[in-house]
């Protein structure tokens, strides 16, 4: 790794070992493992793996819900010389079979009824596939056991597929170094300690997902997993397990402002992670008004270099719509249009440069020239670095802020217009819970703008407030042509609003 030297790196499977031998490193519904126990289970699904696929560096891909072995796998596969490729299991089978057949899996292990699904077209033809409890019956039941692996820092250890909101999913592949670096910073910056609980809520299958995991164990602390059914059942799990660490996405953090949470309930959390979006000035609110012991970080990343900033808690009144300043281990630049160092106040394009900078795209090197370039002359780092394509500023304090995608920004009457600044603009009228504001092709602008809202009480009032309030605010050329009113907005795989599914519906 060049540039500027860093925390000694161990490979990813070693993270168990660093773990305290406390009572308790992951809850199940079938029991709880202290670390000795997680030990022990990950040496032996890393030999029942080693000993399907003997060949390093072959994929294996699990497709299931969290439990034992989605929790288990991204050490066990590292630890037995293989590439983890985790599949969101909220996804279908044409979409499991682009990602099965684009990472060349040699294994997939994953719950029958998902399985069920798939066409003997969809898998291929050297790909064994392994029912998930079967695999851990046959991995506990047995003899081998691997040790703790001595894989070089750069070696590959994981790939996670994009969610594809533009083309087909993407897999970025990660190496052990992005992975122990990773989890080390947040768990750094975030302060866990062996005393920590986490509520693992976001899916494995991403890497805002999977570090709930990987810096929890870092740091001795312990992870309960939970699919939910209802934001409701988040409530009852924060009370049941004395949870203290909760990440979430806008979306699921607007549902969960909307329940009632005990007081007592509320108090056992220490912290709240927010990323895949932006914190709105009245969500922090909510947010700080029903967890007012809590630490509140706002946080902004992208999977091909895993986080790049995050804002002290300190800030979060003062300063609720910044993307606050470099993770450590990340260093952050913004580059203006003609190629230097963008001015305090002057937009540019955030640059990620830095060990946590993924080794690029599988197998697919256009693609990944687009967006791992060489790193600016004034990297302390130099060598690739991740090109976000997001237009950011930041201001005399050294604090970012979120301008728009290079590729989002609307384009009407020749001006070039941020949706967040037309969402932040209606959900501050209040009268609004969720607002996407998209570009439409039109004949006469170019580009129409259009918003699509979800009511926050009565409908009927909203709709006649919502225009007139935000001609209040905003310039004429940025008011919506169109306000589309929605009862639920469309979730994608990630949990974030699915914007590309609503570009396309307008667009018909």
């Amino acid at each position: 790794m060049p540039g500027m030297p860093v925390t000694p790196v161990l490979p990813i499977d070693h993270l168990p070992l660093r773990g305290a031998d406390a009572d308790q490193a992951l809850v199940l519904r079938s029991g709880t493992l202290s670390y000795e126990a997680l030990r022990s289970r990950v040496s032996r699904l890393a030999g029942w793996l080693a000993q399907q696929l003997p060949e390093t560096g072959a994929r294996v891909a699990t497709w299931a819900t969290k439990g034992e072995l989605t929790c288990l796998m991204p050490l066990a596969a590292a630890r037995a010389g293989l590439i983890h490729v985790p599949v969101n299991p909220l996804l279908k089978r044409a979409q499991v079979a682009h990602i099965l057949a684009d990472s060349g899996a040699r294994m997939l292990i994953g719950t029958p009824a998902r399985l069920k699904t798939l066409e003997p077209a969809d898998v291929p033809g050297d790909c064994l596939i392994t029912d998930e409890e079967q695999a851990l019956t046959d991995a506990t039941s047995g003899e081998s056991e691997l040790p703790p692996s001595d894989a070089e820092p750069d070696a590959l250890a994981a790939i996670l597929y994009t969610s594809g909101s533009t083309g087909r999913p993407k897999g970025v592949m990660l190496s052990h170094a992005n992975l122990w670096l990773g989890a080390e910073s947040v768990a750094d910056y975030l302060g866990l300690t062996a005393e920590d609980r986490t509520l693992a809520v976001l899916p494995f299958a991403f890497d805002y997902g999977q570090n709930q995991l990987l810096s929890t164990w870092y740091a001795g602390g312990c992870v309960v997993p939970i699919d939910y059914l209802l934001p409701r059942d988040l409530v009852k799990a924060v009370g049941r397990h004395a949870i203290t660490t909760l990440a979430a996405v806008p979306p699921l953090w607007v549902q969960l402002c909307e329940l009632d949470w005990p007081a007592d309930v509320a108090a056992t959390l220490k912290r709240l992670t927010n990323s895949g979006g932006a914190l709105t000035p009245d969500l922090v609110r909510r947010l700080r008004g029903l967890f007012p012991e809590a630490r509140l970080f706002a946080m902004y990343g992208l999977t091909e270099a895993f986080r790049s900033t995050y804002l002290d808690p300190v800030l979060i009144d003062t300063h609720p719509t910044s993307m606050g300043s470099a993770i450590p281990h990340a260093e952050i630049l913004v580059i203006n249009d003609l190629g230097g160092v963008a001015e305090i106040g002057e937009e540019g394009e955030l640059v990620h440069c830095g060990p946590l900078v993924a080794a690029g795209y599988w197998q697919d090197a256009q693609r990944t020239a687009e967006r791992f370039r060489p790193a600016p002359a004034a990297s302390r780092y130099g060598g690739m670095a991740v090109w976000s394509g997001d237009r950011v500023r930041r201001d005399a304090e050294g604090l970012l802020y979120f301008v728009g995608r290079r590729d989002a920004m609307i384009k009407s009457a020749g001006n070039r217009i941020s949706p967040q600044e037309i969402e932040e603009a209606a959900l501050a009228t209040g009268l609004v819970a969720e607002a996407v504001a998209l570009g439409v092709a039109d004949e006469r602008l170019g580009q129409a703008v259009h918003l699509v809202v979800r009511p926050a009480a009565d409908r009927s009032e909203a709709e006649a407030e919502l225009p007139r309030k935000l001609m209040q605010v905003l310039p004429n050329f940025m008011q919506p042509q169109v306000i589309h009113w929605k009862a639920t907005m469309p979730i994608g795989p990630n949990g974030k609003i699915d914007r590309a599914g609503l570009g396309a519906e307008l667009a018909r």
